[in-house]
């Protein structure tokens, strides 16, 4: 529900905009995603979905849409890499980074199994493509391994996401037109199954934080003190 409002804002406020404007605001994002860590409030990927969807009305072209969003996410990423190798073992004392502890304590091990990987697979997850940059940097993965990833990754999220929107759009007036009843209920069962597992996995990581807490209790305090 949250997630759906979200979206609905975004598609909203962005429709608005003229389109020069479109541009400035879903590139911004994309890029502030790792770069500024916007994506622990707003994952780019809505507002890259909404631009499709409006260059799909011919607002904006989807070409330079499709490019600027593959080159915010590598620029955006890079300075998070630089952000996390100079400032990175000050952030992971943010309240919001710090929450996730044991979220973070995975991805840097990640990283050190699968190096480059493991960046281009977090690419396509909301709190993985908002931290990872940032992690790789403090881990001194070497840049060029590190922008080889970066690089792929972007290309592939950027291009797939943008595209998905568009051509999601172009055809959003005749699923209205022609939906029937049971393709409603497939829809319906389909967020239903969506919104299950995604609690479960809130749940799952609830419960392995509160697992480690009670394993490390020492650090925790120490943490608070902080």
């Amino acid at each position: 529900m949250v997630i759906a409002g979200i979206l609905s804002g975004v598609m909203s406020e962005l429709q608005r905009l003229p389109g020069p404007l479109v541009y400035v605001v879903v590139l911004l994002l994309v890029f502030g995603e790792s770069a500024l860590f916007i994506g622990f409030i707003l994952p780019a990927e809505a507002a890259v979905l909404v631009g499709g969807a409006i260059a799909s009305q011919g607002h904006v072209s989807i070409r330079w849409l499709c490019l600027g969003v593959v080159l915010s996410a590598i620029l955006g990423d890079s300075v998070g890499y630089f952000v996390g190798e100079r400032w990175g073992h000050h952030l992971l004392k943010l309240p919001m980074v710090r929450r996730r502890h044991v979220a973070i304590t995975r991805v840097l091990e990640g990283l050190k199994r699968r190096g480059p990987i493991f960046v281009l697979v977090g690419r396509f997850t909301a709190f993985l493509r908002a931290v990872m940059p940032g992690l790789a940097g403090m881990s001194k993965m070497h840049y060029p391994r590190f922008l080889m990833a970066n690089a792929a990754g972007g290309l592939t999220w950027g291009l797939g996401f943008t595209l998905l929107g568009y051509f999601a759009g172009a055809t959003l007036k005749k699923v209205e037109k022609y939906a029937s009843w049971g393709g409603i209920g497939l829809l319906f069962f389909g967020c239903s199954v969506a919104l299950a597992l995604h609690v479960f996995k809130q749940r799952r990581e609830r419960a392995e934080e509160l697992a480690w807490r009670d394993a490390h209790p020492g650090e925790e305090r120490q943490e608070e003190r902080s």
